[in-house]
């Protein structure tokens, strides 16, 4: 197991937890545990009468466990917050904080097969217990599922190129490392946008592996239900795919569609807006270079 050390400062970490308005006495959540930075901080803002309640679907994350009578981690998936909550009694919370996409830990541990810069056997599980590998991806996917997650999920144009490919290049055995996948690429990526291209084709089977659109929907909509009247959700993403449903949610309380209208044409949602969008300074770019991306949006949850 890799020792709390390795994981990187937390990308946004006094804005975020400065958007919950902690309530010393209140209850709260972090979905994202990790190395446990947001969960410290948030510790600290809290008297001997708060709670907090951690996720993390990642073996690693345990090495990290706070010993804090006030801590309880929580070894699934935040897809599951709700349920699990309710195990410990919990039926509604004062503030939920959530820190997506994959942590610097995971992208620094060359075995796990999250990052293009070493390679490894793909892998791509944020919970190294899952059925559903970037291999079996790669290899089993029919065309049209390929397809799909390059477009979707990578935005990718060179998506149907690709796809062929891999079909190609499974029919003489195999795919199963990262330099195999590159290898694969490298006849359509140009070498100036190389390390973009290459992003976005992991990106996508990295989504895929973990259901990442599915949890993060699931997990808004659980939000909505969990939060007190004035409770916050603060929320970073790092790609326009995690960013879009965060807004959309928080500002109609819905996916798709409009929110209905009453006989007065006022529309009523469960959230509002607290405070502008925040991104990262200059100085924490150059601290964390995974921060360059990141957007943090806050929400108060109301009357709907």
């Amino acid at each position: 197991m890799t020792q709390p050390t390795s994981y990187h400062k937390p990308v946004l970490l006094e804005e975020s937890v400065d958007g919950l308005a902690i309530n010393p006495s209140g209850t709260y959540v972090d979905v994202t545990y990790g190395g446990g930075g947001h969960s410290r901080e948030i510790l600290s803002r809290l008297d001997e009468n708060g709670r907090l309640f951690a996720f993390d679907q990642d073996l690693d994350a345990l090495e990290n466990e706070i010993d804090d009578p006030r801590f309880t981690l929580i070894n699934q998936n935040f897809r599951f917050m709700k349920r699990f909550l309710r195990m410990y009694g919990v039926k509604e919370v004062d503030g939920i904080l959530a820190d997506l996409g994959v942590s610097s830990h995971q992208f620094d541990e060359a075995e796990r097969g999250f990052s293009t810069r070493f390679d490894a056997k793909l892998d791509m599980r944020m919970n190294q217990e899952g059925d559903l590998d970037a291999i079996k991806v790669v290899n089993d996917y029919d065309e049209d599922e390929l397809n799909r997650i390059f477009k979707e999920y990578g935005e990718l144009r060179i998506a149907p190129k690709l796809t062929r490919a891999i079909l190609q290049k499974r029919e003489e055995g195999l795919i199963e490392t990262v330099a195999q996948l590159k290898e694969i690429c490298a006849p359509f990526v140009p070498e100036r946008i190389q390390h973009k291209i290459h992003a976005q084709v992991f990106q996508a089977i990295r989504i895929e592996v973990n259901q990442e659109m599915e949890v993060l929907e699931e997990f808004l909509i659980q939000s909505k239900e969990l939060l007190k009247i004035g409770g916050r959700l603060s929320v970073i993403s790092y790609h326009s795919l995690e960013d879009r449903p965060v807004k959309r949610f928080m500002r109609d309380g819905m996916f798709v569609g409009q929110p209905e209208k009453d006989v007065f044409g006022r529309v009523s949602v469960p959230f509002k807006k607290a405070g502008k969008l925040i991104v990262p300074s200059a100085a924490q770019i150059k601290e964390n270079n995974r921060a360059r991306s990141a957007k943090l949006r806050i929400a108060e949850r109301i009357e709907d």
